[in-house]
């Protein structure tokens, strides 16, 4: 494959668009279950207008668990556990670059806004799909 055609990959061609969503006033015990049931493990969080605000992981929820042990039953709205204003890429970013962005941050995954709106969800896993296609086994 040349150099070329490996810079034109982009992060569109590999996205999901498909999204399991969570709604930032949403109970936390309620958007856990939504990630179990979906078998993700994490999700954008949005406004009541369906604005992206920020992304809740299963390392937020089993903090939450983990503070409910010392606390009691646990509780609380997805706002006050998620990351907020999570950093996103463009759906023409360079999955090379991209894929170095995951390699140097802790992120498993980024939101893909364009023009201000919530159109994917690229991670760690789709990368690898993407090189899967790119590099088949011989």
């Amino acid at each position: 494959m040349n150099l070329d055609r490996l810079k034109a990959v982009r992060v569109r061609d590999h996205m999901a668009t498909r999204l399991v969503l969570i709604e930032a006033e949403m109970e936390i015990s309620r958007a856990t279950a939504i990630l179990i049931k979906n078998d993700v493990s994490g999700a954008p969080v949005v406004n009541t207008l369906g604005q992206l605000v920020g992304i809740l992981t299963e390392r937020d929820c089993i903090e939450v668990a983990l503070q409910a042990e010392y606390y009691g039953m646990p509780g609380g709205l997805v706002r006050d556990v998620m990351t907020p204003d999570p950093e996103s890429v463009s759906p023409d970013d360079n999955i090379f670059e991209l894929a170095n962005r995951l390699i140097q941050k802790k992120y498993r995954r980024y939101p893909v806004v364009e023009d201000g709106e919530l159109v994917g969800l690229i991670s760690r896993r789709d990368v690898m799909r993407a090189f899967g296609r790119l590099y088949p086994q011989r």
